[in-house]
């Protein structure tokens, strides 16, 4: 492309529309790919000027549009945005521009990554462009706005990012574009009356690979293997819960699908990759028998596995969600629709037209097949009646009575099912209705937001007007229909009190605002330049680590816990801790006898891990009073990275322990965000050598189980594209925080899980006193003895509870019973230490040999080099909470290494 426009330059052809259309047409025509007639006509109506709404088929050709768009504005010099929902896609984008207009002439903005942010073809997200137009308004340099997946406009919690730009841009062109826009009457109007451009339509590209639609009254298993036979291959199953795409993938019989030939070409595709334990152990049996399973939940070189091997035509099957519809790159023949009740978030309903046609549309490849199969599988209750019908109509015309036949009617009537009470089902006419539909039109979904009023009046002054006014401006001539209450001027209102409470903005007097020449409503602070990324609350998050002490044992993973408290919920294995942990819970609570209707309660308040729960609370209360623009955004206090450190986890680790097969994408995508924060928040005054060891090893982690998420990363953020790779997307192996290269932990390596492993075996003594279980107790003493002193026998831990259950009743083991703040740790314990804790008046042979064995440790202590011992001290916890009585033991550091478990030695159990 670059070469085409020296040309025209030197010819001095750059404004020259014929020109520019001719270099255009036989660039492409010399690529193998002439432009359709709906191309042209797109092209023609760019180089004219006008705004261009391609409402063109999926497989039509819009990514041609959009490159004469991008082609027309370097020709005449401007600047050109290119805006996609996703962050792959937008990255994806950008690589293709850089190659076909030179690294120098391309950008990309997402959010986290910023790259060349003045060339004059940028690449970002919706949101950025939104941001910029709210910030720079009519002076923002852009000539030229390509809008891909503009059906995202009606989305319920972005479309107002797509329409933003719309509404503060009046000078560049706009080229819309989307195979699902639905009536775009509203647009076109609109567009026309605001900026004096003419709109183009273009909607009527003819489809290269034509559709065939279906309603099918057949069980699924029957229907594929029709499928198949027919050579309708690969079928796309679509499905609406990544659970269901599964147990299909599983219910096929597998010994027919695919030759043994195709099984040897599998399996030669799959000699390199590993795969985890769990679900990557499924997924390889399904992959070695010709199906193939593809969703958002899966670990990303999983997909682009099933993609690679479904382009090479060795999956005849895969079964998938519905994320078909947006960026999947799978070449199918047939997609097979086994529902048309999707749940929503919210309820369940029927799918819109919408969605229908962006599934539907997947179906069909160009320069492959000649036609696209759609079928829809019809409800299970009325696969079942057809069939009874069928053997009714048999039986019928075999019967010489015809009572006897009507008999038969009525008793099949009663047996045959319909949908459930309440349930939503579908039926031919939905499916008829749907094919025929054109997509909903699509819903403004403005919405006023702290964000959009800070950015508006962060960019006043250089964008050269009133914000007060401008603001007012937008909540009155958005999108939205008219109203006799206006919810934005209300919205507006509500965030202008807390700004100007919060002392962020300031409304003089008309007097004042004359004298100064400036606006009324204005700033009275430096406005942050970061409450629009996607990471809303790092600045929080920066704030909240000053509230740490650098000098506790357990910074370090304090700054992971800050850290993790602003990133997105990866909710699957959110649940499935506070499952474990509720669990946990009632086995304590029956242990300590409460009644269910307690236990039901009480459970109310157990969740997943929340470190740092009330610290950051409190310390959010008082962030969001000085700056209320984060007013929509919470914290969310969670252990996943903490964890897998305390715990000496490995990611199969986490995802077995808690079962999260089917997500360990989503978790995946977890650590990344995590590792990235770190890198990105944490600033070097804060930096120690633990902090930076957990980044390494987090990095190396995630890396051992699919790299291409920091691969692509760094990619984004070099401008480097990622070479070609032969591999299976994994580097080396699967370690634990503090393992040696062999995957081996050294029990004491691993601080946070070692300490970890202490508590739990001071609890598990806390566990056996409540019980009164002496045997116990001296088992554990047995168990985890060091050559130190003896371990305790069952006389001496009767002697113990003896006198406890003298001064209380109970000893409490639930979740207040494990509180950190119950157990404490000297890893650095003193001759002293120890000598303090023997009685102050010995009165007793039991005393004299009490004050004989501590005197013992604490030569031991003294004469071993400092952290060779600790002290840990638990403190029980008693039904009047005095917390008087403790636990405190000797902890030989060497002896746990080398027995791979702690190794302890009770040293005393009493009151203080």
């Amino acid at each position: 492309m670059n070469e085409i426009l020296d040309d025209l330059e030197d010819a001095g052809q750059l404004r020259d529309d014929d020109a520019l259309y001719e270099a255009f047409t036989s660039w492409a025509e010399g690529t193998g790919r002439p432009l359709y007639p709906h191309q042209e006509e797109a092209l023609v109506e760019i180089l004219a000027g006008n705004h261009v709404i391609a409402a063109t088929p999926t497989g039509s050709g819009k990514s041609m549009i959009a490159l004469a768009a991008h082609f027309t504005s370097m020709a005449h010099g401007g600047r050109s945005y290119y805006t996609a929902p996703l962050k792959a896609l937008v990255s994806e984008k950008f690589f293709d521009l850089v190659s076909l207009f030179g690294a120098d002439n391309v950008g990309m903005v997402t959010g986290d990554v910023s790259l060349n942010a003045d060339a004059p073809i940028i690449c970002c997200t919706a949101e950025i462009l939104a941001n910029q137009s709210l910030r720079e308004g009519p002076t923002l340099d852009a000539d030229m706005i390509v809008m891909d997946e503009f059906h995202f406009y009606g989305d319920r919690q972005r479309g107002w990012a797509w329409q933003v730009p719309l509404l503060e841009l009046r000078t560049p062109q706009v080229v819309a574009m989307s195979a699902t826009l639905g009536d775009t009457t509203r647009f076109e109007r609109a567009w026309k009356e605001r900026t004096g451009r003419d709109v183009s339509l273009i909607d009527d590209a003819e489809r290269p690979v034509p559709l065939e639609f279906e309603y099918v009254v057949d069980r699924l298993p029957d229907t594929v293997e029709r499928l198949l036979g027919e050579g309708r291959w690969p079928v796309y199953i679509v499905h609406f819960s990544q659970r269901d795409a599964v147990a299909t993938a599983q219910s096929f019989d597998r010994s027919s699908l695919i030759s043994p030939e195709q099984k040897k070409a599998i399996a030669a595709q799959l000699a390199g990759v590993s795969f985890t334990k769990g679900f990557g152990q499924t997924l390889k049996s399904l992959l070695a028998q010709g199906i193939g399973v593809h969703h958002a939940g899966m670990l990303p070189r999983y997909r682009r596995l099933v993609e690679r091997l479904t382009q090479a035509g060795l999956l005849p099957i895969v079964c998938g969600t519905d994320t078909l519809g947006v960026g999947i790159n799978v070449p199918i023949r047939t997609v097979l629709m086994t529902s048309l009740v999707k749940y929503d978030g919210r309820r369940m309903r029927h799918v819109s037209a919408r969605e229908f046609h962006q599934i539907a549309g997947r179906a069909g490849r160009a320069g492959f097949d000649t036609v696209g199969f759609v079928r829809v599988l019809a409800p299970e209750h009325e696969v079942d009646a057809a069939r009874e019908r069928a053997r009714l109509s048999a039986a019928q015309e075999a019967a010489r009575d015809a009572r006897e036949a009507k008999r038969a009617a009525k008793k099949s009537a009663k047996k045959r099912k319909g949908p459930g009470a309440g349930e939503i089902s579908w039926t031919r006419s939905t499916f008829e209705r749907l094919v025929d539909a054109a997509p909903e039109q699509l819903t403004s979904r403005f919405e006023m937001t702290h964000a959009m009023v800070l950015n508006v009046l962060a960019g006043a002054p250089a964008a050269g007007r009133d914000p007060g006014e401008h603001l007012v401006w937008l909540a009155r001539n958005n999108d939205d229909p008219p109203t006799d209450r206006n919810p934005h001027l209300r919205r507006l209102g509500e965030i202008y009190t807390s700004m100007k409470q919060a002392g962020v903005v300031e409304h003089v007097s008309s007097a004042e605002a004359s004298a100064s020449g400036e606006p009324r409503l204005r700033a009275a602070t430096d406005l942050p330049d970061d409450f629009a990324l996607n990471q809303p609350l790092s600045p929080f998050a920066l704030a909240a680590l000053e509230l740490l002490d650098p000098d506790s044992p357990t910074f370090a993973l304090d700054v992971v816990s800050v850290i993790e408290s602003v990133l997105e919920d990866p909710r699957p294995l959110l649940f499935a801790q506070e499952k474990a942990a509720r669990a946990e819970a009632v086995a304590a609570m029956k242990a300590q006898g409460m009644e269910y209707d307690e236990r039901m309660a009480a459970l109310e308040e157990v969740t997943w891990p929340r470190p740092l729960a009330d610290l950051l609370g409190d310390a959010f209360a008082v962030y969001l009073h000085a700056n209320p623009w984060i007013e929509d955004q919470e914290i969310s206090p969670k252990s996943v990275v903490r964890e897998m450190i305390e715990n000496a986890l490995t990611f199969t680790g986490i995802v077995g322990r808690y079962d999260v097969g089917r997500s360990e994408g989503i978790v995946l995508r977890y650590l990344t965000d995590a590792y990235r924060a770190l890198r990105q928040i944490v600033p070097d005054e804060l930096m120690n050598d633990e902090l930076r060891s957990i980044i390494a090893w987090l990095s190396a982690l995630i890396r051992a189980v699919d790299s291409s998420l920091l691969d692509e990363w760094e990619a984004m953020s070099t401008g480097q594209a990622l070479p070609a790779s032969d591999g299976d997307g994994t580097e080396g192996a699967e370690l634990a925080f503090g393992a040696r290269e062999d995957g081996t932990v050294p029990f004491s390596t691993n601080r946070h899980a070692f300490r970890t492993a202490i508590r739990g075996a001071l609890f598990e003594r806390v566990e056996a006193m409540s019980r009164d279980n002496v045997e116990a107790l001296a088992r554990l003493d047995e168990a985890s003895r060091t050559p130190v002193v003896a371990p305790w026998g069952e006389d001496e831990w009767d002697t113990v509870l003896e006198r406890y259950w003298a001064e209380h009743e109970w000893i409490g083991i639930d979740q207040r019973a494990r509180a950190l703040s119950l157990c404490s740790l000297n890893e650095a314990p003193t001759r002293e230490d120890v000598l303090e804790l023997a009685p102050a008046t010995v009165s007793s042979d039991v005393e004299r040999a009490q004050v004989a064995r501590i005197e013992v440790i604490a030569d031991a202590v003294d004469q071993a080099a400092v952290g060779t011992f600790w002290l840990a001290t638990q403190t029980l916890f008693d039904p009047e909470e005095d917390m008087d009585w403790r636990i405190v033991a000797l902890v030989d550091v060497p002896a746990s290494d080398e027995a791979n478990r702690v190794a302890l030695a009770t040293v005393t159990v009493g009151a203080r």
